[in-house]
């Protein structure tokens, strides 16, 4: 049985924030669960995943951020208490959706995860999703490490049911990807199936509806301003008179700070747990004890900006500070050394970071595609197809973006999940160059069929290439409505791309293997000879490491370079497997070679070299 399932109450275990959201939910008696994965927040859905096997909980793995929310909406109106999971950027794709639900309201309590990247370590841009709490008119709970993850959102149940609202729970990668120890509670029992109770005229917000429930959303407001000047997760700490406000992760790092410069007798701290709405009271009563204020806040001066606003209009005179002058960024995710150095300068402490060298010699880590991979079989064929520069590839949200830097070189324009797709049309409509889209299948199916359908509406003139590789598998191989390797087995998709393509309006699909480079160079170069319009090449195969876990198969070949290689470098500079090395023996001749524990045995590179031959790999 799960883990989280199993550990009882007064435990104390060793987990992920991710981990202590999903513990914390089960506490709470959740029984309807839906995520798009996103790092990093994957790990929710993943765990909520294997739970409902084992219980009857409800859980999916969605099309798309959007399509959750609705779904969990739903259930949630139903009477159920249920959660819905997304890294930050899928609250854009939810947000239409979440405007009105915070109208029309829920029944069971409903908690919404955004899972922010500070840093952008696997993201497009580094958004704020407090500003969402904020611009939807619905509570925020922040926590700063596992315990309050767990606590807070057991929490975020109640408070939802108590107000008829959504919650936000707002974390960052530092909490949903670090692990300290939690002291679990008891798990409650799920009400499995729910009741609608129909009640259009608050539940359908035409205009005459919305309007009187905007202003019901506003009364709400006033009344959770309360509960936010009375909420444990509020509270001061210390004494002095130098005043520092935070929130999240950052909480940790000030605590660490105020020991470290040996000020905990002349500070005192004020420390964010639901920081929407605004507990502007008991901020107002903290400013009054102290004579200046520096608000530690990862990313946007969301809390600075409210405190700024809660002191002017509380009539008192006080110096907040917290980005610029020097202090702390609108950027990047926070390190204890940078609020040292920031506290020190702000409260005029003689304070010296310590010197961190990073040698210069150490070889760079790109990001790059798996060896095997049969993204890299497809930048290949394209690109010889097209030639160097011979068009603009607007990419896509997944592995494949990884196609960026050289030799595939496969990235030209990107801008969210499914854009590829939209993008490609402007391009095509704007400029003469020949365009070749790229997707990937799950992304395809998130945001990408939309924008087919418009391309062959308004008549666009390019190439997309949905590059199936039959999982989600970036985020961690997750299923999508394609799949069709299962751990029941190989099953036919339930949504076929190649129908789907077509029911879209499509004429021209093909479908490749890219591990047949010959063959797939050539349907690539046919069909973008062919008639104008939107063509489709579909270009099939496995990701290697999904299609290892699922059927349990080892490679049994692996390949080698051979003394007929005449060091033309084509393997490197064209095709880039990470697999091949660049090597000098002792005598200083260069030799390149593959190392057999990467090789995934995909046979592209003997396909574009006659000196690379099969080895067979050794038990």
């Amino acid at each position: 049985m799960h883990e989280l399932l199993t550990a009882q109450s007064g435990s104390k275990k060793l987990l992920l924030g991710n981990e202590a959201i999903v513990r914390g939910a089960l506490e709470a008696g959740i029984s309807f669960a839906t995520t798009y994965p996103g790092t990093p927040s994957s790990e929710i859905g993943d765990n909520f995943y294997r739970i409902s096997q084992e219980t009857n909980m409800y859980f999916e793995y969605s099309v798309n951020e959007k399509v959750a929310l609705e779904t969990a909406a739903a259930a949630s109106t139903s009477g159920l208490r249920t959660m819905c999971s997304m890294k930050h950027v899928g609250l854009n794709v939810a947000s239409d959706a979440l405007m009105t639900l915070a109208y029309v309201g829920v029944k069971g309590g409903m908690v919404i995860v955004s899972a922010d990247d500070p840093s952008m370590h696997s993201s497009q841009n580094e958004q704020d999703n407090r500003l969402y709490a904020r611009f939807a008119g619905i509570p925020m709970l922040e926590p700063a490490d596992s315990q309050e993850a767990l606590v807070m959102t057991r929490a975020a149940f109640d408070l939802s049911e108590s107000y008829g609202l959504p919650v936000l729970l707002r974390t960052t990668t530092r909490v949903n990807h670090s692990r300290s120890v939690v002291e679990l509670g008891k798990l409650q029992q799920a009400r499995v199936r729910g009741i609608f109770v129909k009640d259009p005229l608050n539940l359908v917000p035409v205009p005459m509806v919305a309007r009187r429930l905007h202003i019901a959303l506003l009364e709400k407001l006033k009344k959770m301003r309360v509960e936010a000047d009375i909420s444990p997760f509020n509270r001061a700490e210390g004494q002095g008179t130098w005043g520092v406000v935070t929130s999240g992760v950052s909480y940790n790092y000030v605590k660490d700070a105020i020991g470290e410069l040996n000020i905990a007798n002349q500070v005192q701290l004020l420390k964010l747990g639901m920081t929407y709405p605004f507990p502007e009271s008991l901020c107002l009563d903290f400013i009054g004890k102290v004579e200046k204020i520096l608000v530690v806040e990862e990313l946007e001066p969301f809390l600075e900006d409210m405190l700024k606003v809660t002191a002017q209009e509380g009539g008192v005179a006080i110096h907040i500070k917290g980005k610029g002058d020097k202090l702390l960024p609108r950027y990047f995710e926070f390190d204890p050394v940078l609020v040292k150095s920031a506290m020190a300068q702000f409260f005029q402490l003689d304070y010296k970071p310590p010197k961190v060298e990073i040698p210069s010699d150490l070889p760079q880590r790109p990001p790059n595609l798996c060896a095997g991979c049969p993204h890299r079989a497809s930048y290949y064929a394209v690109r010889q197809a097209f030639g160097e520069g011979g068009a603009i590839y607007p990419s896509d949200i997944g592995c494949y973006t990884l196609g960026l830097l050289p030799p595939l070189a496969a990235a030209d324009y990107l801008l969210c999940m499914g854009s590829s797709v939209s993008s490609a049309g402007g391009f095509s409509k704007a400029q003469d160059k020949p365009v070749v889209a790229f997707v990937g299948d799950s992304t395809f199916f998130h945001s990408g069929v939309t924008g087919l359908i418009n391309a062959v509406h308004n008549d666009h003139n390019f190439v997309l290439v949905i590059l199936d590789n039959g999982t989600t598998a970036m985020t961690g191989q997750q299923p999508h409505p394609g799949v069709e390797l299962t751990d029941e087995g190989p099953q036919p998709p339930k949504v076929d791309i190649q129908k789907l393509v077509r029911g879209c309006g499509v004429d021209q699909v093909v479908v490749v293997n890219p591990l047949q480079v010959e063959k797939t160079v050539a349907t690539v170069r046919e069909i973008m000879e062919g008639a104008p319009g939107v063509k489709v090449v579909i270009s099939k195969s496995p990701c290697p490491l999904f299609e290892r876990r699922i059927t349990g198969k080892k490679q049994k070949v692996v390949f080698r370079v051979t003394n007929e290689c005449d060091m033309c470098r084509r393997c490197l500079d064209e095709l880039g497997c990470p697999a091949f090395t660049y090597c000098e023996d002792e005598n200083e001749c260069a030799f390149i070679a593959i190392d057999e524990h990467l090789c995934s045995g995909c046979s592209v590179c003997k396909q574009i070299c006659h000196a690379i031959k099969p080895k067979k790999k050794s038990a």
